[in-house]
């Protein structure tokens, strides 16, 4: 180790990844984080961390990012892509071992999940064979077994979270009497941070958990308790975990594929055998409840509004019972205009030159909104050609502008749920792509119905919009409409 050791966050887009970033950097650590699009973590705005794009599924990307580093954070899975989530891991694990033993890396420090006796889940499978995987490189593998983690963001919290908030009557399969052992964010994290320094950690596996062992059910009947929420629970053992997966859908906005991995695991008990962990790092640990209370004391404490961000309590309209998670639609346009003349054209939008495209579906939209008691038609914009954080356009609010590059706007209309509307522009190669995109926190089943219910629309409006938006710049600059892209 170094004085002030090298770490590489390796999937530092993820949940623990931008939460463990800021740990690091606090106690005093040089960091690297990576992951696999390099703008998302710019958007992080944490300050001296070196910032690197790597996919573990493309190993020639690897070289830098392991290059010089006393520990790499191996934070990665794949469940989101689907059914072949197992062989991407272990594909992904091979990759960034061999590129770790050839970088001379200190340690690897992976944090994977807690495993049962008999695991007959694809997912619990697959996070134990991930750390074998990297425990067949040269490097030597801590490797940190948690179960559910009690924090903002947290899809198995936020399943949970979905659940009590929005069902007054749940009928449920026999996994709410399966038990397990949440830890809390800030125990895990602290856990992960010391483990690191520890000689006596290297080529260990540790379970970690917080100090209760809990049934599915009693966990949202004391997050209920917190929050204000009663329901009834109805638990029927005909409905096996794999059937109540497919309705996941519409009750929570948790990603399916992610949700759905985890709901085929909550039929066995996953409870932690922490003995060793606590004798090597002795922690105060907090009880499910005081883990609730401090995620939900996060959130109202998140000021985060450059723009959008996944589970930005701002972009919620600072309701935590919106789901942290959001759906999002939108469209594309690529032009051979500058970034100048494409930026002119967003900072007019829903001023003299309207939207651009359907507009009477756009009339439509905030007369619905007028019947409703919303802001339409009652706002005007300050300014027809600029617009600065603040500023209404109808009844989208200005949270951020960032000029030539991005405008965020926030939902001020009456609905199920939080939206937030985003302009992007960026550069590639010779042309440039203008994107919009429309993000949806629902606020329940509700929530999820109204939003599939416009999603034709608005793939439709996005495509169009961009695209209008991208050939009137074309021509304000004196580049042909029909240019090539």
């Amino acid at each position: 180790m170094t004085a002030r050791t090298r770490a590489l966050v390796f999937g530092a887009s993820g949940y623990i990844g931008t939460n463990l970033v800021p740990r690091l950097i606090e106690a005093g650590w040089q960091v690297r984080a990576a992951a696999r699009h390099r703008a998302v973590l710019e958007a992080r705005d944490w300050g001296n961390v070196e910032l690197v794009a790597a996919d573990a599924l493309d190993p020639e990307t690897l070289a830098a990012a392991v290059q010089d580093i006393d520990v790499a954070f191996y934070l990665v899975h794949s469940m989101a892509a689907g059914r072949n989530f197992a062989e991407l891991d272990a594909e992904a694990a091979k990759n960034f071992a061999a590129a770790a033993t050839e970088a001379g890396v200190g340690r690897i420090v992976y944090l994977g999940g807690l495993i049962p006796a008999d695991p007959r889940s694809r997912h619990l499978k697959s996070r134990a064979e991930t750390g074998d995987v990297l425990r067949h490189g040269a490097v030597p593998v801590t490797e940190i077994r948690a179960g559910m983690i009690v924090g903002p963001g947290s899809a198995a919290y936020e399943v949970i979270r979905d659940l009590v908030n929005y069902l007054p009557v749940m009928i449920t399969p026999r996994w709410v009497q399966s038990r397990s052992t949440p830890i809390a964010l800030d125990n895990l994290l602290d856990y992960l941070v010391s483990v690191s320094r520890l000689p006596d950690a290297l080529g260990k596996i540790y379970d970690v958990g917080g100090p209760e062992v809990l049934t599915y059910e009693q966990l949202m009947r004391q997050y209920g308790e917190i929050v204000g929420k009663r329901f009834w629970l109805l638990s029927l053992p005909v409905l096996t975990p794999r059937l109540s997966s497919y309705w996941l859908k519409l009750v929570t906005a948790v990603p399916t594929n992610i949700a759905r991995a985890l709901i085929d695991g909550l039929e066995h008990d996953v409870i932690a055998d922490n003995k060793a962990i606590n004798e090597l790092i002795p922690l105060k640990l907090k009880t499910f409840k005081e883990s609730v209370a401090a995620a939900l004391e996060a959130e109202q404490n998140d000021t985060l509004s450059a723009h959008w961000a996944e589970g930005s309590i701002v972009c919620r309209n600072f309701h935590p019972e919106y789901a942290y998670y959001a759906k999002r639609a939108g469209g594309m346009a690529s032009t051979w205009a500058s970034k100048e003349a494409l930026w002119r054209q967003v900072m007019a939008f829903g001023g003299d030159e309207g939207y651009y495209y359907a507009e009477s579906l756009w009339f439509l939209r905030r007369l619905i909104n007028w019947f409703a008691g919303g802001p339409s038609f009652y706002r005007r914009r300050r300014h027809p050609r600029e617009l600065r954080v603040g500023d209404v356009v109808d009844a989208w609010r200005v949270i951020a502008a960032e000029p030539n590059k991005r405008l965020t706007l926030l939902m001020e209309m009456r609905g199920p749920g939080s939206g937030v509307f985003e302009f992007d522009i960026r550069d590639r190669g010779d042309h440039r792509i203008l994107r919009a995109t429309a993000y949806w926190h629902p606020a329940g089943p509700a929530g999820l119905i109204y939003w599939y219910a416009l999603l034709p629309v608005h793939a439709f409006l996005f495509r169009g919009m961009t695209a209008a938006i991208a050939k009137r710049a074309e021509k304000k600059e004196g580049e042909p409409v029909d240019a090539p892209t």
